[in-house]
């Protein structure tokens, strides 16, 4: 049940990104030993599983939306830096 999916998954990505066989390996084998669960347990690993991925999209979706907040923010430090605006950071006094 959890594997097929997850399998299938594997499959797309195997032909995607051929640099991630270490990743796959590992992977498959924690598979493995999910698929040793009674299914229930496995149903519960699933679903956290599929949580973490959507929640990791969402962060990754925040993350490139707020690129051009991001550049905004830099270039006003640069331009700060250029007028003298800024000192060294001396970790001492953080």
């Amino acid at each position: 049940m959890l594997g097929t999916a997850i399998d299938a998954r594997l499959a797309r990505s195997r032909k995607l990104e051929p640099e991630a066989d270490a990743v796959t390996a590992l992977l498959e084998k924690a598979l493995a030993e999910i698929s040793k669960l009674p299914p229930p347990q496995q149903e519960e690993v699933a679903a956290w599983l599929l949580a973490e991925l959507t929640d990791e999209g969402h962060w990754a979706t925040s993350f490139a939306n707020s690129q051009p907040t991001l550049d905004a923010l830099a270039d006003e430090a640069l331009a700060e830096h250029r007028a003298a605006l800024t000192e060294p950071l001396d970790p001492d006094r953080l």
